[in-house]
């Protein structure tokens, strides 16, 4: 007798469920035993003999504040399932203990051990479903958080259920992936209405009932596309954006040896935590002397800037070594061949002038600062400055500064060279994934985008973290971390640990450095008005600047093997700036406040760290408005904040309402501030203490 394979099996059921088209229906009406031909895949591996029903779930829920009250309850809910490509049902409730109900009747219809559900920002409808999940099914036995009150993970092993979150993954809104995947079911905006008081006995509208239906029917959709496209089974997928490159990684770097790499090169704990602390994120700054000015603006953006230092740039490649101290001028002298990792000591450190636009000594990075005057978080002097560096930093810090002392303490030495071929390559090859598939499969280009944006995070995650856990009686977050050093050395034996964290750490030192490379660009008569990580912003540029400065990119990549991808008889090379839009007018208040009239719409766009996009109708259309004191109001720009609130225990209220956690979402105002003009050198001269906390 043949055997009968998984795939001739799979084929068998998708006949049979194919006989039972998609129905979106209330939760009891369902006919379960349709899920009994659902089939479950064994865990090969870590987990091995764990079994998984091959069913791919989206939940969600949607929530009600009641009148004069903070409390919230949830109105209504809804359960995709999607299996043999195809939509089986979206079944829908409004009571929460009706979500628990169901949740139980489709795990039990399944024989497989352990049933997937997602939810896309599971944060928050977790906060509503906590205590009836408690009462159903026990408190979880493993939780996994990224930060408080938010879980990515969560597992109750004797009911087999498990959440996952699929925003993490997506790293976009349900809306905007359904878009860049292009599935079928789109989420359906505009019909429903936030503002509405809702009952969990109301009846729902068809639009209603369209929008919480399209929410999961979107999500199971993205799922299955995600899944498809990276060959992973329902237990395989990857928890973050991140994590969809990091096991292709993984495998090259077995093949190629990259365990033995890592571990001749590894640092011990005391120079991990060194560099830790020379790490710093992107540059995000505004010209002091421009705040509250409007001016035209042309921007320009390097292309893949974190991707183009990894293939281009050399890295400490070995393991670092105490060299004593040293002067910045013997480290920089150095500093073509070797990478150096130390504290910098500065005794009066002060801008060479008042023309430096873009002071790059961080204030909140500093180890000690006596009467330091600051910038929006940038020094600009002081009596004295200890900071953590590697050379790329000093390289800028030694252009823009003047100082009666300095000294290199602490100073650890590493020769250089490129990062391994293996990784280097698959870096490019993302690149040229990313630039090929635009405009074609939108699946393929939106996993190849998501591939080249999570790279560089791979390279600067923190080698040890601290573990988060919810307090599941209180609703409280916990970070514990009980010995430090005990971690980093489970993490140093750790197969899988490949990547130097040092990579990270210089990558983001290169990106540091080439922006102010680009800079350098900005005509003579031009002004530089802002910075953010890899792009700049200026009256006007030296066109014959910025073409020497791509040429020297182009340069740096080809000594390193790299060219162009070419597409369409266009080249596209990582690192060159691209010119990234023209405004009739620009403004700025600081560090991620800024405001401009794109050439192109004729419309202004603002980025204000904590406000949406939608910020731009409260300026009325006048860029004037764009000025301290400004009130973007939360109705409209949309902004919410979040208060958490728990409930002793669940409760009915007086319209039937079952209740228990919550979170309050109210409109929001933001008060745009300013950052005003600091005459720091007469301040400096007499010698005022003055203290800037960031």
């Amino acid at each position: 007798m043949a055997k009968v394979t998984y795939a001739i099996l799979q084929d068998m059921r998708s006949k049979q469920i194919r006989k039972h088209p998609y129905q979106m229906l209330y939760w009891s009406d369902f006919d379960y035993s349709i899920l009994n031909l659902i089939l479950w895949q064994k865990r090969s591996g870590r987990g091995k003999g764990e079994t998984y029903n091959d069913v791919i779930i989206m939940a969600d829920t949607e929530t009600s504040k009641k009148p004069d009250s903070e409390d919230n309850h949830i109105v209504a809910w809804t359960i995709s399932l999607r299996a043999f490509s195809r939509n089986i049902a979206t079944l829908w409730g409004q009571r929460p203990s009706d979500f628990t109900d169901c949740l139980h009747q489709i795990s039990d219809a399944m024989s497989g051990q352990y049933t997937v559900v997602y939810w896309h920002n599971m944060s928050y409808d977790w906060q509503f479903i906590r205590k009836f999940m408690f009462q159903s099914f026990g408190y979880p036995d493993k939780q996994l958080n990224t930060k408080n009150h938010y879980p990515i993970y969560i597992k109750w092993s004797e009911s087999g259920i498990i959440f996952r979150d699929s925003l993490i993954l997506a790293q976009r809104s349900l809306e905007k992936w359904a878009s860049d995947m292009n599935v079928e079911h789109q989420k359906a905006v505009g019909k429903w209405d936030y503002n509405k008081l809702r009952n969990q006995s109301d009846k729902l509208s068809p639009d209603e009932l369209e929008y919480i239906e399209h929410d999961t029917l979107a999500g199971v959709e993205c799922l299955d596309a995600t899944m498809l496209h990276l060959g992973k089974k329902i237990y395989s997928m990857p928890y973050t954006a991140t994590g969809i490159p990091r096991e292709e990684v993984r495998k090259r770097g077995k093949d190629n040896r990259g365990r033995d790499r890592f571990l001749s090169m590894c640092m011990d704990y005391e120079q991990y935590i060194r560099c830790t602390q020379a790490y710093h994120g992107g540059y995000t700054h505004a010209n002091r002397h421009e705040i509250g000015w409007i001016n035209k603006a042309v921007a320009e953006d390097e292309a893949s800037a974190y991707p183009y230092v990894m293939c281009s740039s050399r890295m400490p490649m070995e393991r670092f070594t105490e060299v004593g101290n040293m002067s910045p001028d013997q480290i920089l002298e150095l500093s073509e061949d070797y990478a150096f990792l130390f504290k910098l000591i500065l005794v009066k450190p002060r801008l060479k002038g008042d023309y430096v636009p873009m002071p790059s000594l961080q204030f909140s990075k500093a180890l000690k600062t006596i009467n330091s005057i600051n910038d929006n978080g940038r020094i600009l002097c002081a009596e004295y400055v200890e900071i953590r560096l590697t050379e790329q930093d000093l390289a800028v810090i030694s252009e823009q500064y003047d100082w009666d002392y300095a000294i290199c303490t602490e100073v650890l030495s590493s020769a250089k060279g490129y990062l391994p071929r293996w990784f280097t390559d698959y870096v490019y090859e993302c690149f040229r994934d990313k630039t090929m598939l635009k405009g074609g499969d939108p699946v393929a280009y939106s996993m190849a985008k998501a591939k080249v944006n999570s790279l560089y995070g791979m390279t600067c995650q923190r080698s040890i973290q601290p573990d988060i856990i919810e307090d599941y009686e209180s609703g409280e977050y916990e970070s514990a971390l009980a010995d430090p050093e005990e971690q980093y050395e489970k993490y140093l034996k750790n197969n899988n640990s490949i990547l130097p964290y040092q990579w990270g750490t210089w990558i983001t030192a290169y990106a540091f450095r080439n922006l102010f490379e680009l800079g350098k660009c900005v005509a003579d008569d031009g002004i530089w008005l802002y910075s953010d990580t890899d792009s700049c912003y200026a009256t006007k540029w030296d066109l014959e600047r910025l073409s020497s400065y791509n040429n020297r990119c182009k340069e740096k990549l080809q000594a390193n093997g790299y060219g162009a991808v070419i597409r369409d008889g266009k080249e596209y090379w990582l690192g060159v700036a691209e010119f990234d839009g023209e405004y009739s007018e620009f403004k700025t208040c600081g560090a991620k406040r800024y405001c401009g009239r794109s050439v192109k719409d004729g419309r202004l766009h603002i980025t204000v760290a904590g406000v949406p996009k939608e910020g731009y109708k409260c300026l009325k259309d006048d860029i004037r408005n764009f000025q301290s004191g400004m009130i973007f109001d939360g109705k409209t720009t949309g902004k919410l904040t979040h208060k958490y609130i728990y409930t002793d225990s669940i409760y009915v209220d007086d319209q039937g309402n079952q209740t228990g956690d919550s979170i309050d979402l109210s409109p929001c105002d933001y008060l745009l501030d300013s950052v005003n003009h600091v005459d720091w050198e007469k301040l400096f001269e007499e010698e005022i203490n003055v203290h800037y906390f960031e």
